[in-house]
């Protein structure tokens, strides 16, 4: 196998600009409503459990928007794809920022759930696409572009709740989304006119991509992830006020704890996953077992006797970010290469079904975290529901490391449909 080249082409240089603007715009787009809008839809009259759903149902809509426009990005192309997710999704973002001129109780309710899921269509559709033309542009470096993708989402995670705090503060409950949603609208023509066509094609098959059991068992990996960081997003705050005694401030510093590590990691982790592509395996078989032995230890869990300390948390963020990092960045070029190992040839359908399966997992995780986590949290306690998410990473560990050892190569469906694809 050749080595990847390591000088970069001018489409490529102008393509990871526009991949990393969409990550980072996006990720501050998503993550400024948490600092201020429970509180303002309290306001309103919204239940603790209705705002959940609120937040709960763009994990929802991203799951089946990734799942449909990915079996479709040929037909609709992914250029248009990117464009027009980031559109819709930069408008919805305004408009949600004038929602508290509508009426208390069902209006602000429903139109909350209205805007928020055509919201997370189009960022499924933006995503998913992204992920199809990085891993077309860059066929050989895809984990180390991923891993300097994941700084940008780091850095939008980082910055959107601060950023969302500090505009409500000063300038009220619309600014932070009308602010957000012309930035994340500056995109849209940086990406018209960086990102190339794509010429379409026939299609491959997501049932015959989701038959190979190595396919699904990484698909369980990243669900964990996912779930591993939506049940964190959903309880760590209220765990860390009332057990830890900290303000609202310092447990927005406290995440940095996770966030962090996780972007500083992640172009280290996609380096060594495409120069090494054999071990990525066992780093996600590691990364699951760190995972699960932190989440362990975050409580930490009751049988171990041992008292929730701040510092004790504060070094199993840590070691969460840096853990969650190793095993997330190989899933994708693993789930590629296995495609192709079993019959799907290269080229932007293949892309299109594994990066909509991957969003469409992943969103799961995302969905099941805070809400199972968050029933579990509520019937136990924070410590034993952060128990429940690691030993969902161990399961995830062991499986990949059963998988490997087997060596799975034949498919369970015989090879149906061929496809041609080119970008211009």
């Amino acid at each position: 196998m050749d080595a990847p080249a390591t000088k970069m082409s001018r489409q490529q240089i102008l393509t990871l600009i526009a991949m990393a603007s969409i990550n980072f715009s996006s990720m501050i787009c998503y993550s400024i409503l948490g600092p201020f809008f429970p509180n303002e839809a309290k306001k309103k009259g919204v239940s603790q459990a209705m705002i959940g759903l609120i937040f709960g149902i763009y994990a929802l809509c991203t799951l089946v928007g990734s799942l449909i426009l990915g079996k479709y990005i040929v037909q609709i192309g992914a250029k248009f794809m990117i464009v027009a997710g980031l559109f819709v999704s930069s408008g919805c973002t305004v408009l949600f920022g004038f929602l508290d001129q509508v009426s208390d109780g069902t209006v602000f309710i429903v139109l909350c759930f209205i805007t928020r899921c055509i919201n997370a269509i189009g960022f499924s559709a933006a995503v998913t696409s992204s992920f199809a033309v990085s891993g077309k542009v860059f066929p050989d470096n895809i984990a180390t572009v991923l891993g300097f993708m994941e700084i940008f989402t780091g850095l939008g995670l980082i910055l959107g709740p601060p950023l969302g705090g500090w505009l409500y503060q000063s300038f009220g409950y619309e600014i932070p989304f009308v602010f957000t949603g012309c930035l994340l609208f500056a995109t849209v023509p940086l990406n018209l006119w960086i990102l190339p066509n794509a010429v379409p094609s026939s299609q491959n098959s997501f049932l015959r991509l989701c038959t190979r059991i190595k396919i699904l068992l990484i698909c369980f990996v990243v669900f964990t992830l996912s779930s591993g960081l939506g049940f964190l997003d959903a309880t760590l705050s209220i765990f860390a006020i009332e057990k830890l005694n900290l303000s609202a401030g310092s447990v927005g510093l406290l995440m940095i704890g996770l966030s962090l590590p996780y972007g500083a990691a992640s172009p280290i982790f996609g380096v060594i996953s495409d120069k090494y592509p054999s071990i990525r395996k066992w780093m996600m078989v590691v990364g699951g077992m760190a995972t699960a032995v932190s989440f362990c230890f975050l409580g930490p869990l009751p049988v171990f006797h041992i008292r929730s300390q701040l510092w004790l948390t504060v070094l199993m963020l840590i070691v969460v970010g840096f853990s969650l990092c190793m095993s997330c960045i190989p899933t994708f070029a693993e789930m590629i290469a296995c495609a192709h190992e079993n019959g799907f040839e290269e080229g932007m359908s293949t892309l299109g079904l594994v990066s909509g399966l991957f969003s469409a997992v992943w969103s799961a995780g995302m969905f099941f975290g805070p809400t199972i986590g968050g029933y579990i949290t509520q019937a136990l306690n924070f410590e034993w529901s952060a128990g429940v998410q690691g030993a969902l990473a161990f399961l995830a560990a062991s499986r990949t490391d059963v998988s490997s050892s087997q060596g799975e190569k034949s498919p369970l469906l015989p090879k149906t449909d061929h496809l041609r694809v080119d970008i211009s």
